[in-house]
């Protein structure tokens, strides 16, 4: 059937009639959306949108993530066709109505006017009852987006994988900052510090605001299962937001990335922890820092795009569970 599918189906990110079930067409031709999920601006029955936030003008080292929900979005095309790999045959892509939301529209030369203008298409998305999965873009974005979800479940449990805490102290909240947003979500109360956690952290910060931290060594020396134990335990039964920074991985596997760290998560390991994490309860996320510029062989964003096809079975299965 899937060979038969093969033979017909192209452009399915404007011609599937349907928001739910898998896509067989040619990974190398067509066009391009998220799991080759519709291209649409009609949230009705939609469990969970994916947009991109192609903004990079916060960065502190390499630009060009403003390129990256579109590259993601390209290696996306490889996983269409079969559940993905560790979750038992659950199948989001039969399970949700997953619609490709398009990109955040903004003037790039009116910088201040962006966190207003994605806050507010955040909040378009969770008044009409869907989740949201971002695709970035810098790591700044999470910090506006968290503010839409905030206003709807109040302060989140932020769930972080980075090589980087990103709470560098800022008091100036009209600065746009790639490494200070959670620093400025824990002082807007967009995040509850003592139920949130950051994993892969290598990085120096003098002040993480109380935020428990499993650093990339723990992780390595570990069990994946004491991780994970020790992710829930911190969770609890709270409304978690999760940001993936994909620098979280070291530069072997994700080498394009602004501000790379030697000493990462390899990728087993993520995939692994987030596997495990089923259940809790997710209500969106992000996935950032893909830089394609400094991707030479592309391998970043098929990492990005795994990262967020796992996003959407954490939110899938949470869902099942009526949370």
């Amino acid at each position: 059937m899937a060979l038969e599918d093969a033979k017909r189906q192209v452009d399915h990110a404007f011609t599937r009639e349907e928001l739910k079930g898998n896509s067989f067409e040619n990974t190398y031709g067509g066009a391009v959306s998220f799991l080759r999920r519709r291209y649409t601006k009609d949230l009705s029955g939609v469990d969970v949108a994916v947009t991109g936030v192609p903004f990079d003008q916060s960065v502190t080292n390499r630009p060009g993530t403003r390129l990256g929900p579109r590259a993601i979005r390209e290696a996306s095309c490889l996983q269409p066709y079969d559940p993905p790999w560790g979750w038992g045959g659950y199948d989001p892509m039969q399970d949700l109505a997953i619609a490709d939301y398009g990109d955040l529209a903004f003037d790039y030369a009116r910088v201040a006017e962006f966190p207003d203008a994605l806050t507010a298409h955040i909040r378009t998305i969770l008044e009409a009852g869907a989740a949201s999965v971002a695709l970035g873009g810098d790591h700044y974005i999470s910090f506006p987006i968290l503010k839409a979800y905030a206003e709807v479940f109040g302060p989140m449990s932020l769930l972080h994988f980075d090589a980087h805490t990103d709470t560098w102290a800022d008091d100036d909240m009209d600065r746009i900052d790639h490494g200070t947003m959670f620093y400025k979500a824990v002082k807007a109360g967009c995040i509850d510090p003592a139920r949130s956690v950051q994993i892969g952290i290598r990085t120096y910060n003098p002040d993480t605001l109380g935020i428990p931290i499993i650093d990339a060594r723990e992780v390595h020396e570990n069990p994946v299962a004491d991780t994970v134990a020790k992710v829930r335990r911190i969770l609890g039964d709270a409304p978690v937001y999760l940001s993936f920074d994909i620098d979280a991985l070291d530069p072997a596997f994700a080498p394009g990335t602004g501000t790379p760290v030697w000493g990462g998560l390899a990728s087993w390991q993520a995939a692994a922890i987030l596997r495990d994490l089923a259940g809790i309860d997710l209500r969106g996320g992000d996935v950032v820092e893909v830089s394609p510029p400094f991707d030479t062989t592309g391998a970043t964003a098929v990492a990005g795009a795994h990262v967020a096809t796992e996003m959407l079975c954490l939110i899938g299965q949470a869902r099942s569970k009526g949370l």
